[in-house]
């Protein structure tokens, strides 16, 4: 499809950004087989991604509980279940907002399997009420090893959290990710929103009883995704099980580790207050609907957030597409609830845009105008079996032989300069978090052009 990246040309803060016509639907596609291209386990019969096939199949608990399943974090081929939750959570919360969107794209079912696929696996690691398996594979080994997951041969240890060895904030995702699981899954199946219901009733009971940092508890865990704070999980997935059930208890934990007043730096994978406050807020508290408003005018144009000269909203180095592609989820799910609407669509368009190459060139590949070729990701830079993969082609100068199709990557430096190469983890890495609130976004954005706002 040609993509009109010249047409329009739109002014913000005194630069320019091209406004383009975007095909969100296309992007949705490749978004989800994005994740699909992250499974691990055993593949289903319709798997649509050629080069990836079963792989951690022996993946277990410490009592032999199946662990297998799931998705990998990165480009490396660890499951990392805190920021594998979170992701969960936003695709589901973009899922029940835009539901008509996704249906109008054609993939929605393609959604619901995903999804479903990784609370299946959700499931298995809560192998008993006060045991929760926050880890699969060896951070530092995993990455030592450059190759297929198909190919694994090293130890993949798993770790698990107890009454001993606590993890509010993991317990507390995953919860929340469970809760909005039933919200979804509800209504098409009964049996399997129950199940996801008790799952989140009883691992939130367990992270609110049982205090303490999950990276403490798994210290591999802490070199990669510590966690800074378990307040926020305890909130955000307290607000959840309040809009799943609107029981009271709920309410009163939520409002319980969620201000009023505190405006939130980001909506991340260590970060969660401004997604709780909005579940609040939508709930019918209309407390939260100023620190929500707040922090939408931090990031929009004028706000405290740092701008590139050519419109991406920039946070920080590492990832900064994921920063702004969070915010412009929270923007687009404010939007529908009408919290600061036009603002808040305008902001989120320009930074999804911005993404999709309205600032020169795609930042997502196997989308648009001249996407990544070279993204850090193990198995898409390696060729067809039986040919091997090893460092070699970490090192080869060319692009992936296989297309990532719909993965965001980390993102340019401030002045816009973005460097398409495999050895730049820092900005050309992709992740599962990466592109659970831009597919969100995309989503939210189809609907309200579906509502004309």
């Amino acid at each position: 499809m040609l993509h009109l990246s010249t047409t329009v040309i739109a002014l913000v803060l005194g630069f320019s950004f091209v406004a383009a016509q975007y095909d969100y639907d296309e992007v949705l596609h490749k978004s989800i087989l994005f994740y699909e291209a992250q499974r691990s386990g055993r593949l289903p019969a319709n798997n649509r991604v050629p080069w990836r096939g079963d792989s951690a199949l022996g993946d277990q608990g410490e009592n032999g509980e199946d662990l297998t399943g799931g998705w990998y974090d990165a480009g490396d081929h660890v499951k990392f279940n805190f920021p594998m939750a979170m992701s969960t959570t936003a695709l589901i919360w973009g899922a029940i907002e835009f539901q008509e969107a996704y249906q109008a794209a054609g993939e929605w079912q393609n959604v619901l399997g995903q999804l479903r696929w990784i609370l299946d696996f959700f499931i298995k690691c809560h192998s008993s009420t006060n045991t929760f398996y926050g880890q699969v594979g060896d951070g530092d080994q995993d990455h030592a090893y450059w190759g297929r997951p198909e190919d694994m041969t090293m130890a993949r240890p798993a770790w698990s959290l107890t009454t001993g060895r606590p993890g509010s904030d993991l317990a507390g995702e995953v919860a929340a990710a469970f809760a909005a699981g039933y919200l979804l899954f509800r209504d098409s199946d009964a049996a399997y929103g129950f199940t996801l219901l008790d799952n989140a009733r009883r691992l939130y009971e367990f992270g609110y009883t049982n205090r303490g940092f999950y990276s403490n508890s798994i210290p591999n865990a802490a070199n990669f995704y510590r966690s800074s704070e378990y307040t926020d999980e305890l909130g955000w997935g307290a607000a959840w099980l309040y809009r799943a059930t609107g029981e009271s208890l709920y309410l009163a934990r939520a409002r319980e580790f969620t201000s009023t007043t505190a405006v939130a730096w980001a909506f991340d994978w260590d970060s969660k207050i401004v997604g709780a406050q909005l579940v609040l807020s939508i709930a019918g508290d209309a407390a939260y609907t100023t620190p929500v408003q707040g922090y939408l005018r931090q990031w929009f144009p004028g706000g405290t957030v740092q701008y590139t000269p050519k419109g991406l909203a920039w946070r920080q180095q590492w990832g900064p597409n994921r920063y702004a592609a969070n915010s412009a989820f929270i923007a687009t799910v404010a939007a529908k609830y009408n919290i600061l609407r036009t603002e808040s669509l305008n902001f989120a368009r320009q930074q999804i845009h911005y993404m999709l190459g309205g600032h020169g060139r795609s930042l997502v590949v196997g989308y648009g105008v001249n996407p990544p070729q070279r993204p850090h990701h193990r198995s898409s830079s390696c060729p067809n079996t039986p040919a091997p993969c090893t460092w070699n082609e970490y090192n080869a100068p060319g692009p992936n032989p296989q297309v990532l199709n719909g993965a965001l990557v980390g993102g340019p430096n401030a002045q816009d300069v973005y460097n398409d190469s495999r050895s730049d983890f820092i900005s050309n890495e992709v992740a599962c978090d990466y592109n659970s609130g831009f597919q969100g976004a995309v989503a939210g954005l189809k609907f309200a052009g579906m509502r004309n706002w």
